[in-house]
């Protein structure tokens, strides 16, 4: 597939959350296209539907209407389990509270999605070595999270986003909980990887230093995007 084609494709995307007697539109027909290598970050005020946008297009959620496609298949024609298999082949996840377990080490959290995914015991520790060295943490393998600054947190979450070589890497906040200068280390280490391994990358920020970094931005109100598409 050429760099310049689509890596998702989605049209007319609705999303509808029922919250006791209340429906809410989250998503009103949302049509987003992300080109292969390319970073989006996607803005708007809270509430706007960009974190169920990144849901639904990750397969995170379900969605009422629309057509998906990702690498060119249809993600909603996929069951539930190729799905999941799917997300953890060709997907990273990068969220704003990093969601490491606190008993595993950062090595350990940045194998276990090549371990739940049947990679042999010996692999899936030297890609998590080879991973956590690229995001500039070689020495810190054996540290417990609660041992590390937020910083080098994130630095072991976009590590394991990266261990199995995803197409596709969704990232929510994650600079959201850092300061300045750490964001700044943060997106050099991301735009370095965007660039060097043709990632694509897909953020959903209310900062507009990350937001700056992007190749495109892409604003959303009140669940329609009203910019950038």
């Amino acid at each position: 597939m050429a760099l310049e084609e689509n890596i998702i494709d989605a049209r007319g995307i609705h999303k509808t959350y029922q919250t006791g007697t209340v429906q809410v539109h989250a998503l009103k027909g949302v049509d987003f296209a992300v080109k292969r290598g390319e970073m989006v970050a996607v803005m708007g005020p809270s509430g706007c539907g960009k974190t169920t946008l990144l849901n639904c297009l990750s397969g995170l959620d379900d969605f009422d209407q629309g057509e998906l496609v990702i690498e060119g298949t249809q993600l909603p024609r996929m069951s539930d389990n190729e799905r999941t298999d799917y997300r953890a082949r060709r997907m990273g996840f990068v969220f704003q509270l990093y969601n490491l377990l606190p008993v595993l080490s950062s090595v350990e959290n940045v194998e276990m999605p090549l371990l739940v995914s049947g990679v042999p015991p010996a692999r899936a520790r030297q890609a998590a070595l080879e991973a956590l060295a690229m995001v500039g943490l070689p020495g810190l393998t054996d540290r417990l999270p609660a041992e590390l600054s937020g910083g080098q947190r994130q630095r072991v979450t976009i590590a394991r986003a990266l261990v199995n070589q995803p197409a596709i890497i969704w990232a929510d906040e994650p600079t959201g909980d850092l300061d300045s200068e750490t964001t700044r280390e943060i997106m050099d280490l991301l735009c370095r990887l965007n660039t060097e391994n043709q990632q694509t990358f897909v953020l959903v920020t209310h900062s507009d230093e990350v937001a700056r970094r992007a190749d495109r931005i892409v604003r959303m109100r009140d669940g329609l995007i009203v910019d950038g598409a």
